[in-house]
């Protein structure tokens, strides 16, 4: 696959990827008895993917998340990620917390904590292996 070709496959990934989850969205929610609720995730969904298409076109940081060329931006998005995953891991954790002092079992909160647990681990010996 050329240079060019691999550019706009990955300048495309962000936009059929919010396509085919509002459509996931959608067909959950009608299946569920909510049609309406599926098309406004649906339309949410292709909100976001034409927003970030038309973004691009403006924004060299939205233009080199998609295409993933400048290192700079690629590092900044590594590190907005991990922040924005310890805001998630904080989040579940304290869901967990609440859910065990009210007496339940902490589920789903548990399930999430454990699978970012596993998950981390991995990554941190795959990584080592690796350097």
């Amino acid at each position: 696959m050329s240079k060019s070709a691999r550019a706009r496959l990955v300048h495309w990934s962000t936009p059929t990827v919010s396509l085919v989850f509002g459509v996931v969205y959608l067909v959950a929610a009608w299946a569920s008895g909510r049609p309406w609720l599926g098309v406004a995730m649906l339309a949410v969904m292709l909100a976001f993917g034409g927003g970030v298409l038309l973004a691009a076109r403006r924004s060299e940081t939205v233009r080199g998340l998609l295409d993933r060329r400048d290192e700079r931006i690629v590092g900044i998005d590594l590190r907005a990620a991990a922040a924005s995953g310890l805001a998630i891991i904080l989040a579940v954790i304290g869901g967990a917390v609440v859910e065990l002092a009210r007496g339940h079992s902490g589920a789903p909160y548990t399930w999430l904590a454990a699978i970012g647990g596993v998950v981390y681990l991995a990554a941190v010996v795959v990584q080592r292996a690796r350097s």
